[in-house]
């Protein structure tokens, strides 16, 4: 399962405008990061997808998007939980 999260991973990377990426299990237990996406952020990301599921739990999984001022976080969970980083304005 390992050389399927890194291909995985590496496919994502090779979007342009793509900084970092990040995959979670359920638990908020690392799968795999690259780029500018730290590990240790995975618990934190899981737990913002769980609490913004829960503003409409008649919708399926919503996408958060995360801004800063020269990059976007965008988290979605479908079974996994992942995290692209994109540089802003790419």
């Amino acid at each position: 399962m390992e050389h399927q999260v890194d291909s995985l991973l590496d496919k994502i990377m090779d979007v342009p405008g793509n900084v970092g990426c990040l995959l979670a299990n359920n638990q908020g237990l690392c799968l795999g990061a690259k780029g500018t996406a730290s590990e240790h952020s995975a618990g934190i990301i899981v737990a913002i997808s769980d609490l913004a599921s829960k503003l409409d739990p008649t919708s399926s999984s919503p996408v958060i998007s995360l801004e800063s001022n020269d990059k976007i976080c965008m988290i979605h969970k479908h079974g996994i939980t992942g995290a692209i980083y994109k540089q802003k304005g790419t």
